[in-house]
């Protein structure tokens, strides 16, 4: 029972906005242990995009520790909201869709809920892609044909059994879901650390492995400012080039150019000669860039574009967008963690399982991603420039020669992909479906509308772009978080009336169903968020837009209310008499 409440759920079975996947959880069904809820995060945090994004911080400059230190940091700030939002979960055992009816309204609830739930159907299609490609891999290899680079028919495949096996588990229930989180766990633990040993194996040893971090700190190919260009292709324990030959020209001549030889020392292009080799080419967009492309043998590098000078970002900036980046992952989470903590036998299991679960995971398996990357600079020839480097670890293991390691392995990260994809990306826009109509929507349609919406938004186009994309859907969602934990902590001191939850003339109409309150703070705190997005002097709210938005939108919510409830002679505190 829950404390404070005196038959809470009695009579909502009648209300147009009950649902049986929307009401509160039986006692019964209330079996998510400390582990569960830990294995839960193991099962979630070792996902590919957790790999690539780590090893994109050190494509992006920073050094391995610096990298692991903003992993870890993050993931603490994004645990102590996690956990406090948690607790209305376990106390009121529903979901998130029907928790934001307290704050927003019973109509306003679904902005928050729907933005929720269209980001979470980004993910899910991005997810289930990277499922499709080891399930191509696995194709591939039992086929013995070769895994082909870009968009092929034979992925197209491979990503249509991703998505319905993904849909048989949503379609078998969250009870099936904790099933497979709680095996799954223990195994992806164990292939991460299986290919941290292949990696000390392949480099001779942990600390000369990671010293190899420092070649994809760097650029490529870059220009100077004088005008010539750079060039710095991977290089051997020794200090030698990797490539034995390099060649550089607009991209439309490039087949038709000639090869250098890469001697050791400086790969430098004079700024003459950069002109020189601009002249008397019409070629204009893509086509009339200038890019470089390395040679050992038959193994040729894939073309690497010249780029821009190094810019001199302050090393603050660089770490701010990474860590709003690294919040912004877990960000829809935080918002929606009440559709799994309701099953949550205790507020002590939902806090230790989840501060268990989260922050160690991601730090170790983070630690995997940074370590194997380096490792394939020594242990694959082929890769011969930082771009050709197997960033992700589907493409990774698609190298190793043995036929049955690779298939083992790409089931295994299949694993991984499934047990994140069903509980991060599923589950709350599935609920949110639900609660638009929740006569007619239940958990099971909601989740396969989620999954048709993930393949609408083509995720094959979205792959490359995760940073970017995460730092701008902090500042959608960091503002709700803002105002879901001013709402339940500052104003209403986790008293909330279950039953007026499930009331549409309850205390949580407000006006027409929608709070005005909640709407305008939310609305704060995306506009600032954002701001930086479009004006270039407010670049710094952009960067950390999950902070400034949650700032933004607590801080409002909290004053609006107050002032709120002074003028109308309201408490705002609603509980079951």
């Amino acid at each position: 029972m829950i404390q404070g409440l005196r038959t809470p759920s009695a009579g909502i079975e009648h209300s147009p906005l009950y649902a049986v996947d929307l009401a509160p959880v039986p006692e019964i069904q209330r079996t998510w242990n400390t582990w569960n809820l830990a294995a839960v995060w193991v099962g979630m945090a070792t996902s590919i995009p957790t790999y690539i994004l780590a090893s994109y911080m050190i494509k992006d400059g920073l050094n391995w520790l610096e990298a692991l230190a903003i992993i870890l940091l993050a993931n603490l700030i994004v645990t102590v909201p996690m956990t406090l939002n948690g607790h209305a979960g376990v106390k009121y055992r529903v979901p998130f869709a029907v928790l934001g009816r307290a704050p927003f309204g019973t109509v306003g609830v679904h902005v928050p809920a729907l933005v929720r739930a269209l980001v979470a159907c980004g993910w899910f299609g991005v997810q289930t892609w990277i499922g499709g490609l080891a399930i191509y891999v696995i194709a591939c290899t039992l086929s013995a044909e070769p895994v082909a680079s870009g968009l092929t028919t034979g992925k197209f495949i491979a990503f249509g059994c991703s998505w319905a096996l993904t849909m048989y588990f949503v379609w078998s229930g969250t009870e099936s879901i904790r099933i497979l989180e709680t095996l799954a766990a223990p195994i992806l633990i164990g292939v991460g650390v299986l290919l941290v040993f292949w990696g000390a194996h392949q480099g001779g040893g942990f600390a000369q492995v990671l010293d190899q971090s420092a070649q994809l700190e760097r650029p490529t190919a870059h220009y100077r400012a004088d005008g010539g260009v750079s060039i710095s292709p991977l290089q051997r324990l020794e200090g030698k080039w990797k490539a034995d030959s390099y060649r550089i020209a607009i991209r439309s001549e490039l087949n038709g150019s000639e090869w250098h030889p890469a001697v050791s020392g400086a790969l430098n292009i004079s700024p003459s000669e950069v002109l020189k080799l601009r002249e008397g080419s019409d070629s204009t967009g893509a086509q009339g860039e200038l890019v470089a492309q390395f040679r050992r043998g038959e193994s040729v590098s894939t073309p690497v574009l010249i780029s821009a000078a190094p810019a001199s970002t302050s090393q603050f900036a660089t770490w701010l967008f990474w860590i709003t980046a690294m919040v912004g992952f877990w960000a829809t989470m935080s918002i929606s963690i009440a559709d799994i903590t309701r099953f949550g036998q205790s507020q002590r299991a939902q806090v230790i399982g989840q501060f268990l679960g989260l922050p160690t995971t991601m730090l170790l398996y983070s630690f995997v991603s940074v370590f194997v990357t380096c490792a394939a600079l020594i242990g694959f020839e082929d890769v011969l420039a930082a771009e050709d480097a197997p960033w992700d670890p589907v493409n990774l293991v698609a190298r190793f020669e043995n036929p049955a390691v690779v298939v083992a392995t790409q089931l295994l990260l299949f694993t991984a992909t499934l047990t994140t994809n069903i509980a991060a990306n599923v589950i709350a826009p599935a609920n949110a479906f639900a609660n638009l109509w929740p006569s007619a929507i239940n958990f099971r349609r909601g989740g396969l509308i989620a999954g048709l919406i993930g393949v609408m938004i083509a995720p094959w186009l979205l792959f490359d772009r995760i940073s970017e994309l995460l730092v701008f859907v902090s500042g959608l969602l960091g503002p709700v978080l803002g105002v879901m934990l001013a709402d339940y902590y500052a104003v209403r001191r986790t008293r909330i009336s279950l039953r007026g939850l499930f009331d549409p003339q309850g205390p949580y109409r407000y006006r027409r169903g929608v709070n005005p309150v909640a709407m305008t703070a939310l609305a704060a705190g995306v506009a600032t968020a954002l701001s930086g997005y479009f004006v270039d002097w407010l670049q710094w709210l952009y960067t950390a837009s999950w902070f400034s938005g949650f700032l933004v939108s607590f801080i409002f919510y909290i004053v609006l209310s107050k002032n709120g409830a002074k003028e109308n002679g309201e408490t705002h505190v609603l509980i079951d008499t």
